[in-house]
C-alpha cells in the first residue's frame, strides 16, 4: 500500500505529568483577554472546515449581517472559483446572548492530493503557545476530543475561541468531538450542547448517525470513530447502537487503521478524573476490542500519558494502544499528580503542555510522536512505531468474535 498522509492529533485542553526526565516547569501563562466593548465584525469570521463525507467538505462561518447568504465559491485557482455551492444556517439564544448567523455550506466533490481556494459571502497563553507549534507541523487533519472554547455558559468564549483558531481551523479540517466544558445546560431552561452543536456541526449524518455528539468517518486509510462521553453509552442506548451498525460497515482492507476518540480516558494513572471512564469502558471496550480498534485518543485529565496495547485493565498484545493527550492549554492548570508506582500498562507520563501527531505510514505502521510545547516543534518528547492489528493477525483472529457481538440483540 503506498504511503498515507500525515494525520495530527491534537487537543486544546491542558496537561500535566510526573517528569520521566529533569525537566523544569516554566511559570504558569496569563489568560488571553479580549475587549468586552469591541463590536462584532461585519465581515466573515470564526471560519473552520471538516469533513462531510466521501469527497465533501463542510465550511462553517459566521456573520452578523443577517441577509448573508451561505454561498461558498471555490476552484483550484486562486481568485478563479469555478464552482459554488448553496448552504444552509442556524442561530442560537442563550440566556442574553444572541449568536451571529452561523453558516454550514458543503463543497464538492473535490479530488484527492488537490488545493482548493475558496470563498464566502479555554483560552489561554498555553492554547496560543499549542497553535503556533501546530503551525510549524505539516499535516492533513487536525482530531480534538472534547473541551473546545472553555466558553462554561460564558458564550463570547466561543466567539473569541473562533477568532483564535480560524488560521488554522479554516485551512485543514477540524473534527471534534465533545468534553464537560460542552454541556453548558441550564435545567428547564437550556438543553445541553446546544452551542456545540450550532458552531461545530460534524459529519454524524453522512456516517448513519442520530447525533452530532457521535459519528464517524474516513481518511488516509483510517476509520475514526468519534463517540461521545457525555451522552448515553450502555447497551440499550442510540449510541452503542450505532456503534454497533458503524463497526459492521468498516472494511479492514480500505482502512486497515482503525482509531476511536472520546474525552474521558479509560486508562489513567493521573490521580484527576480517576474513575471517571469506568463505566464507558465496561460498555463499550468490548466492542472495541473485538473490532480491533488500534488506538484510542482521549483528553479530559490535563496531562499526557501513553500505554501498551491495553484490554479489560492489563497489557494484551491485541488491545488497543491508549493516549490521553489533554495538554493542549487551558485556564484550569495542568493535573500535577500521579498514582505511583506506576501501573504496569503506563508506559510514559509526563506534566507538559504539548501537542501530538499520527503519521500514518502504509497499511502496517504508524509513528506517534508527542511534542512538548517549551521544545522547538521538531523535538520528540515521546515517540513510537505501532504496528496495526491487521498487520498482526489479530483482526484475523478476533473475526468470529466480532460477528457474534454485532449480531447480539
Amino acid at each position: 500500500m503506498d504511503p498515507k498522509p500525515i494525520i495530527t492529533f491534537l487537543l486544546l485542553i491542558s496537561a500535566t505529568v510526573i517528569a520521566a526526565q529533569v525537566y523544569v516547569r516554566p511559570p504558569p501563562r496569563k489568560a488571553l483577554h479580549f475587549p468586552w466593548s469591541r463590536k462584532p465584525s461585519s465581515h466573515p469570521q470564526q471560519v473552520h472546515i471538516s469533513l462531510a463525507g466521501d469527497k465533501h467538505m463542510r465550511v462553517t462561518w459566521i456573520t452578523y449581517d443577517k441577509s448573508a447568504p451561505s454561498i461558498v465559491e471555490y476552484g483550484t485557482s486562486s481568485g478563479k472559483y469555478s464552482s459554488v455551492a448553496q448552504g444552509e444556517s442556524t442561530s442560537y439564544s442563550y440566556l442574553l446572548y444572541r449568536s451571529g448567523k452561523i453558516h454550514h455550506t458543503v463543497i464538492g466533490p473535490l479530488e484527492h492530493g488537490t488545493v482548493y481556494f475558496y470563498q464566502y459571502m479555554g483560552q489561554t497563553g498555553w492554547t496560543k503557545s499549542t497553535l503556533d507549534h501546530i503551525e510549524q507541523c505539516k499535516y492533513d487533519l487536525h482530531l480534538l476530543p472534547g473541551d473546545l472554547s472553555y466558553a462554561d455558559y460564558m458564550q463570547s468564549r466561543w466567539d473569541t475561541f473562533g477568532e483564535l483558531v480560524q488560521p488554522l481551523a479554516s485551512a485543514r479540517p477540524w473534527m471534534v468531538t465533545q468534553g464537560n466544558h460542552e454541556k453548558e445546560n441550564i435545567p428547564l431552561l437550556k438543553d445541553g450542547f446546544a452551542s456545540y452543536n450550532s458552531r461545530w456541526k460534524m459529519p454524524y449524518e453522512e456516517s448513519g448517525s442520530s447525533s452530532n455528539l457521535y459519528y464517524s468517518f474516513e481518511v488516509a486509510g483510517v476509520h475514526a470513530i468519534m463517540l461521545g462521553s457525555y451522552t448515553d453509552y450502555d447497551e440499550y442506548s442510540d449510541q452503542y447502537r450505532w456503534l454497533k451498525a458503524d463497526l459492521s460497515k468498516v472494511d479492514r482492507q480500505k482502512t486497515p487503521w482503525l482509531v476511536a476518540l472520546f474525552h474521558v480516558p479509560w486508562y489513567n494513572s493521573n490521580k484527576a478524573h480517576q474513575g471517571e471512564g469506568d463505566s464507558m469502558m465496561a460498555a463499550m471496550e468490548p466492542l472495541l476490542y473485538a473490532a480491533s480498534v488500534d488506538i484510542v485518543l482521549a483528553g479530559h485529565v490535563h496531562a499526557y500519558e501513553r500505554t501498551k496495547r491495553v484490554n479489560s485493565g492489563k497489557s494484551d498484545t491485541c488491545g488497543a494502544v491508549h493516549i490521553t493527550i489533554g495538554d493542549g492549554g487551558n485556564r484550569e492548570g495542568l493535573a500535577h499528580k500521579y498514582i505511583n508506582p506506576s501501573p504496569e500498562w503506563s508506559v510514559f507520563r509526563e506534566a507538559s503542555f504539548g501537542h501530538g501527531e499520527l503519521k500514518i505510514v502504509n497499511s502496517t505502521h504508524a509513528f506517534w510522536t508527542w511534542h512538548r510545547n517549551d521544545d522547538d516543534e521538531p523535538v520528540r518528547s515521546d515517540q513510537v512505531w505501532i504496528t496495526s492489528l491487521v498487520s498482526s493477525g489479530c483482526v484475523a483472529e478476533k473475526r468470529h468474535e466480532l460477528r457474534s457481538i454485532l449480531v447480539a440483540p
